[in-house]
């Protein structure tokens, strides 16, 4: 009896594209959602060294929800460099300015940082309309 574990090789690997409705969908469940695809991990072929993950398209970003007191009280922080620079940002601030950048964040901060998280975040695609220019790759609508 062979007891050695599965791993896939990059040929191995067939890519797919998804579409997520973003419209009165909530926040953190759209961002679950979408790095579990961007990583692979809902496929039996999940290797955690490799990128085998599927592109994910997400439409209506300007018309997501959260819950609680997320719009008053979260805020998003960068550093710039300098002494006492520490820039904070509210959620509800960020969104009105770009709120592709509010969804891409949540996204992005539950993917591996380096190289290969980088990968994975390319076969990102978010849009604040119902319009994208994806209609060429088939997605599979995705309920969240």
């Amino acid at each position: 009896m062979n007891k050695t574990t599965y791993f896939a090789k990059a040929e191995d690997v067939q890519r797919q594209c998804y579409l997520i409705n973003a419209e009165n969908k909530i926040l953190g469940r759209i961002a679950t959602k979408a790095a579990t695809i961007l990583r692979g991990k809902h496929k039996r072929i999940y290797t955690p060294h490799l990128d085998t993950g599927d592109m994910v398209v997400i439409v209506n970003a300007g018309k997501i929800r959260v819950t609680g007191k997320k719009w008053t009280n979260k805020e998003y922080l960068r550093y710039t460099g300098y002494p006492g620079s520490l820039r904070r940002i509210p959620l509800e601030q960020l969104f009105r300015k770009n709120p592709a950048a509010v969804v891409r964040l949540a996204i992005t901060r539950m993917i591996p940082k380096g190289p290969l998280g980088n990968r994975m975040k390319r076969k990102l695609r978010i849009y604040t309309g119902d319009k994208h220019p994806h209609q060429a790759q088939k997605s599979i609508p995705l309920e969240v």
